[in-house]
């Protein structure tokens, strides 16, 4: 009669209190690292070069509307630190790369 049990055996059961949070499929973070890579380049692409661009920033309607914004807009310390964030953009997404580790918890 001893042979016939079937025997299950345990399986180990991690305790609530050493439970980490509950990881996003490989495929999940790969995918959302992809989209935040581009997203930074593309920020920080636009940042970068748009300060530079006669036609998006010394002859905008807007600006050119508002002569005191239209005198600080044309400043060349504003330009520069407008292209100084896109870099940093960019920056950030290479990093982003750069740095990529799976969670698997």
């Amino acid at each position: 009669m001893a042979a016939e049990q079937e025997t299950v055996p345990e399986i180990p059961q991690r305790s609530m209190a050493h439970a980490g949070p509950a990881a996003a499929p490989v495929w999940l973070q790969r995918l959302s690292l992809v989209v935040l890579v581009l997203f930074c380049f593309y920020i920080g692409g636009l940042l970068a070069v748009l300060p530079w661009s006669p036609r998006y920033w010394s002859e905008n309607g807007w600006v050119m509307a508002h002569p005191m914004v239209d005198v600080v807009v044309q400043q060349g310390w504003l330009r520069g630190l407008v292209s100084g964030l896109g870099l940093i953009d960019i920056w950030i997404g290479v990093s982003e790369l750069l740095h990529y580790r799976d969670f698997r918890g």
